[in-house]
């Protein structure tokens, strides 16, 4: 429906969330969009290549999520690029802490215990890491996603340096953060610590990964990356040169321009609504 020049195949493993799709896409007439019942790992089945894939909470779930990353990889166009989403460790901590409670006590996903579960994580004391999450994350208000999120079986996490490591494995790189703010020592309220000038004279990946450390509560990662062959011209956004000047921003439907009461010099302000750090 956004981009209806574009073809667009969707793969899932599920042969219930395939059927949902066709009938979205009968409903909605979408005859530019092919759906298919595949595992991430059989995509090659596809026999075709892609300017763009788009893989989001999915590859940590598999049983070897780097020959998934590697399958996609292969379906990839030279100068195409790659979306990804993955976990991140340290904001998760509270549901691998409720993971490991409900093995421990042998917590099965039916209706009853899922119902039983979700009361008793009222009762979780204050402070515990996960209330965070259950009080700011809709997804947590509806069973099905608590059920998927403390009882899914297989479940793998990455810091920003496993994430690097992760990619490169693939046969990628990384091209830039979907949203780079929470991750750059220049940007929120660790650029007015005594810390900034020494985080800034580190290498870009140790910057991330400092940052990513000091902000403690990252639930995931979301990277645009590129095969590791790119031919140039598509990769890497860089404000080392003047190229930049030629760069067309896109505005996303979440921001807010303001262009009333500006600074001395703007000809606008863009806020961001969507970043959950309110220091940016």
């Amino acid at each position: 429906m956004r981009w209806p020049v574009a073809q667009v195949t969707g793969i899932d493993f599920s042969a219930t969330s395939v059927r949902h799709t066709e009938e979205l896409k009968r409903k909605h007439n979408l005859n530019n969009l092919q759906v298919y019942q595949l595992p991430i790992e059989r995509v090659h089945d596809l026999e075709t290549s892609f300017d763009q894939i788009v893989c989001t909470g999915v590859l940590h779930h598999l049983a070897d999520p780097d020959e998934g990353l590697r399958a996609l990889r292969g379906m990839l166009k030279p100068d195409g690029a790659m979306h990804l989403m993955v976990y991140a460790p340290y904001g998760r901590a509270g549901i691998y802490m409720l993971q490991e409670y409900c093995r421990r006590i042998g917590v099965r996903p039916s209706e009853r215990e899922i119902r039983d579960l979700a009361i008793a994580l009222r009762a979780l004391p204050r402070g515990h890491p996960l209330e965070p999450l259950l009080r700011e994350a809709l997804d947590f208000r509806q069973e099905a996603a608590l059920a998927d999120a403390l009882l899914h079986p297989q479940d793998c996490a990455y810091s920003v340096p496993q994430l690097f490591d992760f990619v490169r494995r693939g046969g990628l790189v990384f091209g830039r953060w979907l949203r780079q703010a929470p991750y750059l020592p220049q940007c929120g309220a660790i650029a007015e610590t005594p810390h900034a000038s020494r985080l800034t004279h580190l290498a870009a990946e140790e910057q991330y990964a400092a940052v990513e450390l000091f902000r403690g509560t990252m639930v995931r990662h979301s990277v645009v990356v590129y095969r590791d062959d790119w031919p140039g011209e598509n990769g890497p956004i860089q404000f080392t040169d003047r190229c930049w000047q030629n760069y067309v921003p896109i505005r996303l439907p979440m921001t807010i321009s303001v262009e009333e009461r500006l600074p001395p010099g703007a000809a606008a302000v863009l806020l961001n609504q969507s970043h959950t750090y309110t220091d940016l």
